[in-house]
C-alpha cells in the first residue's frame, strides 16, 4: 500500500536535532507539510524548510515554558488552518548525579521533567482538544527504552520522564479513541546523535555496541521510518502501542 502524506500538516518538535531532522526529511519526502519546531537553531530550521519544501514553515517555542507549549499548537493551526498529526520528539539528556547538592539536583530534575514530560503533556492536551473539534488526529510521542529498563544512575529524571510519556500516551489512546484520536510511542535506545556525545566521550562507542544485538549503533534514519508508518494511518489499530528501536539491546 502506497504511503501518501500530501495534504497532511504535521508538527514535529525538536525538529533540528538528529532524530527530529531525519523525521522531518522522511515525512517531507512522502509529501507532508511540516511545521518545524525549533528552539535555538533557527538556521537549521530554515534550511530544513527549504530542503523539504511542501510549504513547510518554522515555529519557535521554548518548551521549558508551558505557556509556549500551549501556544505552539495555536500558532500552527492559525498558519495552516488545520493540523493532522504531532510528533513530540524534543528532549534533553543531561547528567545529574545524586552527589550534587539538593537545590542543584532539583533544578536539574525540574528542567528535565519540564522539557521531556510536561511539554509533551501540554502539547498532547492542546492537540487532543483540537482533534476533538475536527474529528480526529494522530499523536506520536518519542520516548526511550529507559521507560522500560530504567536509566543509568546519573539520569533519574530522564528515565522518569520517558516512563511518564508511555503512560500518558496509553491514557490518550484508551480514552480518546472514540474521538478518532490515535496515540503511539516510539522508544529508541542509544541513537547516534549529539545527545549522546558526552556519553561516548566518557565510555566510548564500543561500550554501547557490545550491549547491542546488532553490530552497529542505531542512527536517526533507523528511527524515522517507524514515525512515517504511524503517521500514515496504516497502523491506527495499533493505537497505544510502543515500537522499540534499540538494535536489540532491550527486548520486552
Amino acid at each position: 500500500m502506497k504511503i501518501d502524506l500530501r495534504n497532511n500538516i504535521i508538527l514535529v518538535t525538536g525538529a533540528t536535532g538528529g532524530i527530529g531532522s531525519a523525521i522531518v526529511r522522511l515525512l517531507g519526502e512522502y509529501g507532508a507539510t511540516i511545521a518545524i519546531h525549533y528552539y535555538s537553531d533557527r538556521k537549521k530550521a530554515n534550511q530544513l524548510a527549504r530542503e523539504i519544501g511542501n510549504n513547510s514553515k518554522i515555529f519557535f517555542a521554548d518548551l521549558a515554558k508551558p505557556e509556549e507549549c500551549a501556544s505552539l499548537i495555536n500558532k500552527v493551526v492559525k498558519e495552516y488552518k488545520r493540523l493532522d498529526a504531532i510528533v513530540n520528539n524534543a528532549g534533553i539528556y543531561e547528567s545529574s548525579p545524586i552527589s550534587r547538592k539538593i537545590l542543584r539536583w532539583l533544578k536539574d530534575w525540574n528542567r528535565t521533567i519540564n522539557i521531556n514530560l510536561t511539554s509533551v503533556a501540554v502539547l498532547c492536551r492542546e492537540a487532543v482538544r483540537y482533534f476533538q473539534k475536527i474529528g480526529g488526529g494522530r499523536i506520536i510521542n518519542i520516548a526511550s527504552r529507559a521507560a522500560f529498563r530504567g536509566e543509568d544512575k546519573d539520569h533519574w529524571a530522564y528515565g522518569a520522564a520517558k516512563g511518564g510519556i508511555v503512560t500518558l500516551s496509553r491514557t490518550i489512546a484508551k480514552e480518546y479513541g472514540k474521538d478518532n484520536i490515535k496515540c503511539f510511542v516510539v522508544a529508541p535506545g542509544f541513537v547516534k546523535t549529539r545527545m549522546i556525545d558526552d556519553y561516548i566521550k566518557k565510555f566510548g562507542v564500543k561500550s554501547i555496541i557490545k550491549n547491542l544485538a546488532l553490530n552497529e549503533l542505531t542512527t536517526p534514519e533507523d528511527v524515522a521510518p517507524a514515525v512515517l508508518f504511524l503517521a500514515s494511518g496504516l497502523m491506527d489499530h495499533a493505537t497505544g502501542c510502543t515500537i522499540d528501536i534499540n538494535a536489540g539491546s532491550y527486548m520486552r
